[in-house]
Order: C-alpha cells, then structure tokens, then sequence
C-alpha cells in the first residue's frame, strides 16, 4: 500500500552485497526509472556499483526466467523484480499479474535467495506514476533487509563461487548500473548462465 507504515529498520550496510536486477521492458518509461530508483537507493545504502547486476527482459511473465538464472549462478545475495503492469480490457491483466508475482515467489523458495517483488500491479498510469519512486526505493531497501536474513548462507555460496573465477553473465548489449550496458538481449542471458553452469 502506498504511503503505508512500514516500521522502522536496522540502518542497512550494503558494502559487501552483490545485487541483481530484473527489469521488464513493457512500460518501459516506468520500469527504467523504477531501475533508476532502485540502482540509486542501492548506492546509497553501500552497494559497490560494480556489484550491481542490471538485466532487461521483453516483460513481466519474462522475469521469473531471468531470475532463476541470477539464483542458480550463486553469484547474488538478493535479487531484485522490477516490472508494471496496467489494467487493459481483458483478462490478460489478472493472468498476468497473478503468474509472475507467484512465479518470483517460487524462485525464491525453491532457491533460498531473497528477491524484492516490485512489479507493479495498477489500474491506470496515474497510480504508476505516483508509485514509481517509493516503490523502487523500497525494492532496494527490502533487497538488503532480506539479504541479511539469509547472510551466512548465501554469502557463503556465493564466495565460493567467485573464488573458483566465475565471471558475470554476459547478457549482450545495453547498459548496467556501472554504465556498461543494460545486458540485452534476454535470451542471452539464458544461453550464457547455460554454459556457466556446464563449467561448474
């Protein structure tokens, strides 16, 4: 809920965390300053900007498969779900809707990686627009909140995993939070965390 009283929290250190983003490109005006947002509270709470990975899918239904490759590389402390969906005139907008917040809550579990759900689910671009900029403030706050919950745990995997001199996922063009480039396209990602994977 908008401007809901959300309690107060541990002042966050994100020095040491590795975030991934995902972004859904429909309504892409929104979505990109929803990632702006997002990336600048990150940086603000101590995130290193290097540590911050920035991918692009084709639209929210996408996102769960972006992810599940963020979680299996072990390479992230939390994950972060970007993505706005508006109320058309047909179903389409609860299927929608309904799919890919439950598809985020099940890479979640099945993967024991905290993920900040911030696909914004409205009923015109109005109430979008009134949400963009608290909602993605609160995406990167929750990000370094659950992070911490699972510290231990996924720190762990994840040190093990950059020891072994596994590099980021090579996701194409575009751009990333440290300016060089937004990983593009989608079906890259999946076919490079595919051959990472084959490494291991």
């Amino acid at each position: 809920m908008q401007g809901a009283d959300k309690g107060h929290s541990n002042r966050l250190d994100g020095n040491d965390l590795r975030v991934g983003i995902v972004q859904a490109r429909f309504n892409d005006e929104l979505t990109s300053r929803l990632a702006e947002v997002c990336i600048d509270e990150l940086l603000k709470l101590g995130v290193n900007r290097k540590h911050i990975e920035h991918v692009t899918v084709p639209g929210a239904l996408e996102v769960s498969v972006a992810l599940q490759a963020m979680a299996d590389s072990e390479r992230f402390d939390a994950l972060v779900a970007l993505g706005c969906i508006i109320r058309g005139e047909t179903y389409h907008f609860e299927l929608v809707a309904n799919e890919s917040g439950a598809a985020v809550t099940r890479v979640s579990l099945d993967h024991h990686v905290p993920i900040a759900n911030c696909i914004l689910t409205v009923e015109n671009q109005e109430q979008a627009e009134a949400r963009v900029e608290e909602k993605g403030r609160d995406a990167a706050r929750v990000a370094g909140l659950l992070a911490g919950v699972t510290e231990g745990k996924q720190r762990a995997r994840r040190r093990a995993v950059d020891a072994a001199g596994f590099g980021g996922m090579d996701c194409g063009k575009g751009k990333s939070a440290d300016g060089a480039g937004f990983r593009e396209p989608f079906v890259e990602t999946i076919l490079r965390h595919r051959s990472l994977k084959g490494a291991r």
